[in-house]
């Protein structure tokens, strides 16, 4: 995608042409995001830019599901305000978004761990209704996990015992837990709501408390225990089981699937923290530890 710098002038501009009440609040870059920059805008609200190809899809998907959810949801979320279209100045969408304050769990731990699991649980209980069949559909996210059999292992053979922090004997237990997460048999109900990408980055802490969830671009329709992955990707050691029984609707079988899903997630984690520690494009040091902390969590260390 190619589009001018994104600069507080520019932004400005944007503001004064299409929505010109804001134009005068003040702008101050926030985040790089894996698809979108965040700036701040004012003390309530952020900008969300798209810096990648596929990021103007997933804001409008964004504009379009999120805003009816948000007031239902028991945990703050960026809701999308108002739309930026596309103009000779900014050749893509742009949206203004409800600010969610904290720091990214990626940064800072979640340390609160029975609230956490608490708020977390309810959370997901409330999204994971049944979708509508104009759902966005997932995109291998979401679905069974049958067709990613040999994702898992083939990825883990492929990094070092340093990459994973885990000894040859921990990634034999991994091993079988995939193969687990892949016998277990499939999800029977209807597609409901996913987030589809919980990970550290992705929510908020604010004192060692979970306090919001991040980013719905990949909000879809699928198998719940895409999300119950979380259980091991944001949540301390231990807190799993209170996790489940505030969630209340997790049987074994999914419970399997969602330690398939939280395992497969860990390990994209890891190549992102890898990039990060070789300093390439794209790389994010933390999203390794996070990745390799859920290794552990998984195998009980």
């Amino acid at each position: 995608m190619t589009s001018p710098e994104i600069t507080e002038p520019l932004l400005r501009t944007l503001l004064k042409e299409q929505h010109p009440d804001l134009a005068d609040l003040e702008i101050r870059r926030a985040a790089r995001g894996w698809d979108n920059e965040l700036w701040r805008l004012g003390d309530d609200l952020a900008l969300r830019m798209p810096r990648t190809e596929r990021a103007p899809g997933l804001l409008r998907k964004e504009y379009r599901w999120l805003p009816p959810m948000a007031p239902g949801l028991p945990l703050p979320v960026p809701t999308p305000l108002r739309l930026g279209v596309p103009s000779t100045r900014f050749p893509e969408p742009w949206t203004v978004a409800a600010w969610v304050p904290g720091t990214p769990a990626d940064r800072t731990p979640v340390l609160r761990s029975a609230q956490a699991a608490d708020a977390l649980g309810a959370f997901l209980r409330t999204l994971h209704e049944p979708a509508p069949p104009e759902a966005p559909p997932h995109q291998g996210r979401g679905g069974p996990l049958r067709p990613l059999a040999h994702d898992f292992p083939g990825r883990l053979a492929d990094l070092s015992p340093e990459d994973i922090g885990i000894e040859a004997d921990d990634a034999n237990t991994l091993r079988a837990l995939w193969d687990d997460a892949v016998a277990a048999p499939a999800w029977q109900g209807p597609p409901t709501w996913l987030h589809c990408d919980l990970h550290p980055a992705n929510v908020v802490v604010s004192d060692g408390a979970l306090t919001g969830v991040l980013d719905f671009g990949e909000l879809c329709a699928g198998d719940p225990a895409t999300d119950l992955g979380a259980a091991w990707l944001l949540l301390p050691k231990g807190a799993a089981p209170r996790f489940f029984e505030a969630y209340g609707r997790a049987d074994p079988p999914m419970i399997r699937r969602a330690k398939g899903w939280a395992a497969v997630q860990s390990l994209a984690l890891i190549d992102v923290g890898r990039n990060g520690e070789r300093g390439l494009p794209g790389g994010k040091v933390t999203w390794g530890h996070a990745g390799r902390a859920t290794l552990q969590r998984l195998i009980g260390r």
